[in-house]
């Protein structure tokens, strides 16, 4: 009974933070493609400074989101 009741915090707890990475790169995505990203905008990355704080946010923030669902949400329920 204690395994289930742990394995339910965790995944309450991945859930929690899942759902905040979710938040953060869709404001991110929101701030970056709000309207659609040209070959002009890719171009400007290297000029403009805050575009390309931007762009390296959402990269780090879409990888930080798929590590936390494919590494340690999805095979929690697994390991049981």
């Amino acid at each position: 009974m204690r395994l289930v009741a742990a394995l339910a915090a965790r995944l309450e707890f991945l859930s929690r933070v899942t759902e905040k990475e979710c938040q953060h790169l869709l404001d991110t995505d929101r701030r970056l493609f709000g309207h659609l990203f040209t070959l002009e905008d890719a171009q400007k990355i290297e000029t403009d400074p805050i575009l390309a704080e931007r762009l390296d946010a959402f990269v780090s923030r879409f990888g930080r989101l798929q590590d936390t669902v494919g590494d340690k949400l999805l095979p929690a329920p697994l390991r049981g």
